[in-house]
């Protein structure tokens, strides 16, 4: 029985390991991951900003003429 005992706390032992390999594993992808997002957004937001800067020293393009048509003939 002692060996039979043995076995099953080796096991829990293993699987206890286990889960504690598997999840500094998830733990490393979630931070590589987050670290990608913050360095995207920190990326758009200066790419953002320049477009707002650029935005404000330019002159605005002049309001946009409506097309006229020619009058229908009705025959």
């Amino acid at each position: 029985m002692t060996s039979e005992q043995d076995r099953k706390r080796a096991e829990r032992s293993f699987k206890q390991e286990e889960r504690a390999r598997d999840g500094r594993k998830a733990m490393a992808e979630y931070e590589v991951q987050a670290r990608a997002m913050r360095a995207k957004t920190e990326r758009l937001k200066a790419l953002r900003l320049a477009k707002e800067a650029q935005a404000q020293t330019e002159e605005p393009p002049p309001p946009k003429q409506p097309e006229r048509r020619p009058a229908r003939r009705d025959k």
